[in-house]
């Protein structure tokens, strides 16, 4: 797919009413995860990590990024979706997420991804209303009637909740494969332009839980799960590039492309150690701002681009 087809064609949508305020956005992500004080808006539990990224040869053939052209070393964080610290490991429909920072003297590189090929909205507004429908009631428990109205009125809303159930809840963390949900437009050193979709493979291959299985862990087990893993070698993913074509929509992160698409793998990630939570809390995974030269987000996906402001507001009263 070349890079003119982010601007619109086929796949394109209508993006009127897309705006919506974010720090709207986030008090209605913290009211969904019951208003705990001191926590992300979106993935409050988690583990700070720490690990590298090697580039395969045929990387600097899509990207010109200096990620791409040399073993960088990694700050990671997995988490749980949402704002509760609290939440059960063993919770579903829930993302599994994965966010990490490759570093290299010219800038840091970013991505936060989530372990289902669509986002649960398709844009800002869609995102605070989604959020809202689900703030408990005085009996701590949100309205059933009104999310099932609103995925009615917004059926695009119940795909990534559709594919969380039709799969069992991962073992770990490292068990389960992640997808960033935008497309990106990577372009090399020619200046020849590729949108793509990235997607981490789990090395480790799709480790999910029986019913019985998930009825003996507790409500948290991925820490120490991933202490032990790591303490035998690293917890590795292979980071892939799945080709766009003409007709697969650039603008939407509800719709999942063909899964027959062409990829590349552009490199390993591999996870190493646990780090502090500071390591992690310092400062907010930004993969809108934090893209180098050679790869770009989507210019008219306006999820992609609501990331940004949400996460500092985010950042913002977590550390204030």
């Amino acid at each position: 797919m070349t890079a003119s087809l982010l601007t619109g064609g086929a796949s394109a949508q209508n993006t009127a009413g897309q705006d919506a305020d974010p720090g709207a956005i986030v008090d209605a992500l913290f009211a969904a995860g019951g208003n705990q004080p001191k926590v992300r808006g979106s993935g409050a539990k988690g583990v700070c990590l720490k690990g590298s990224f090697t580039p395969s040869a045929e990387a600097p053939g899509l990207s010109k990024a200096p990620h791409f052209a040399k073993t960088v070393p990694v700050t990671a964080r997995f988490s749980m979706g949402g704002s509760n610290p609290k939440i059960s490991d063993k919770a579903k429909p829930v993302t599994r997420g994965f966010a990490m920072r490759m570093t290299d003297p010219s800038g840091d590189m970013v991505f936060v991804v989530i372990s289902a090929p669509v986002f649960s909205t398709r844009t800002p507004q869609q995102l605070l209303d989604f959020a809202t429908v689900r703030a408990p009631g005085p009996d701590g428990k949100p309205d059933a009637d009104k999310i099932k109205a609103f995925a009615a009125a917004n059926p695009e809303t119940t795909r990534q909740a559709a594919w969380l159930n039709a799969r069992p809840v991962p073992a770990s963390f490292a068990g389960v494969d992640y997808w960033g949900v935008h497309a990106y437009t990577l372009t090399n050193a020619k200046g020849a332009a590729t949108v793509a979709k990235l997607k981490w493979v789990a090395s480790a291959g799709q480790l999910g839980l029986t019913d019985d299985e998930l009825k003996a862990k507790p409500d948290s087990f991925y820490a120490d799960e991933l202490k032990e893993r790591l303490s035998k070698g690293p917890a590795s993913f292979a980071l892939v590039a799945v080709l766009g074509e003409t007709d697969d929509p650039v603008n939407d992160p509800t719709v999942a492309w063909p899964e027959e698409r062409k990829s590349v793998t552009l490199g390993t990630v591999a996870i190493t150690a646990i780090e502090p939570d500071a390591t992690c809390d310092a400062a907010t995974f930004d993969p809108v701002v934090s893209l180098p030269d050679g790869v770009a987000g989507p210019a008219t996906d306006p999820m992609f681009a609501a990331r940004s402001p949400a996460y500092a507001v985010s950042l913002s009263r977590r550390t204030n």
